[in-house]
């Protein structure tokens, strides 16, 4: 609906387009200002700071504690509040004979009416293996035949059965298994909840250093210093583009596309939405 999108007027995307709701985000004001921060009152100090507490985020941490680096997970819910949560028909990684990685990108290409970034694509497809294999071993219960070997299943558009899943409710498996290994590292990974981050904070050079932190319950602002920041704040499908419903958990706002944002990172398909079930049939947005 073209009387949906509005033209962005500041920023890295200047002169696209983007959606009503995420447009008029892009462009606010700011939730704080200079005069607000005490930059010198820093809160928390750590080598990795991850934004979000679902399963990209955990990940993130995990991985980043595994390579020796003290980690500070903020989420301005709970971990494990997240899509992540909600996912049920499994995860695709082409790790059986009669597959391949090659295979896998020509189908996710063409799948896409071949618009997505290659080098995306390739990285996606080619690092599947060893992300399911990274789970398994984390202890995730996919399912199983009697033998061990892993039970793959056809997923929208494949051309070979590489979804695995664990039952109907492999989001929750998953984000289980991501969660409880976060909390069991104490000692390399801090996690502070109901806390939002608002603002990403850059150093002389224009590199991520830190974020200002809002605590959602008492709305103190706290100050996190950080040699990387990774920001992993899942999607927007509580914005609720164009009125449409959806099943997206409560926590996906938009708040990571508008700090990135903010911060001077260019958005990638910013004006693209995605919808699903794919077979809705109404309300009109899809149509």
């Amino acid at each position: 609906i073209a009387s949906q999108f509005e033209e962005l007027k500041i920023g890295p995307n200047k002169g696209q387009k983007a959606p009503i709701e995420l447009a008029a985000m892009l462009q606010a004001k700011p939730r704080v200002t200079a005069k607000d921060v005490d930059l010198d009152k820093i809160t928390y100090e750590t080598d990795v700071l991850v934004i979000g507490g679902g399963g990209a985020g955990t990940s993130a941490a995990i991985e980043a504690s595994n390579a020796g680096a003290n980690v500070l997970l903020v989420t301005k819910l709970r971990v494990g509040d997240a899509n992540t949560m909600m996912a049920e028909g499994g995860i695709q990684a082409a790790d059986k004979p009669n597959d391949s990685p090659a295979q896998h990108y020509l189908d996710a290409f063409g799948g896409g009416h071949f618009d997505a970034k290659p080098e995306l694509v390739y990285t996606l497809t080619t690092k599947a293996p060893i992300a399911i294999k990274w789970l398994n071993d984390l202890g995730v219960e996919f399912d199983k035949s009697e033998d061990g070997t892993m039970v793959t299943t056809h997923g929208g558009g494949t051309s070979r059965k590489r979804m695995h899943a664990c039952k109907d409710y492999s989001g929750a498996e998953i984000m289980r298994t991501l969660r409880d290994e976060t909390f069991n590292r104490p000692d390399r990974i801090t996690v502070v909840d109901f806390t939002a981050a608002i603002e990403i904070i850059k150093n002389d050079k224009g590199e991520a250093c830190g974020a200002v932190l809002e605590n959602v319950e008492t709305g103190e602002i706290r100050i996190a210093k950080a040699k990387v920041v990774v920001i992993a704040t899942g999607g927007a499908g509580r914005m609720h583009y164009q009125g449409f419903p959806t099943s997206n958990h409560y926590g996906a706002t938009a708040d990571g596309l508008v700090m990135a944002y903010r911060a001077g990172a260019k958005l990638l398909y910013q004006d693209s939405l995605q919808y699903h079930p794919t077979g809705t049939a109404y309300p009109s947005q899809i149509l």
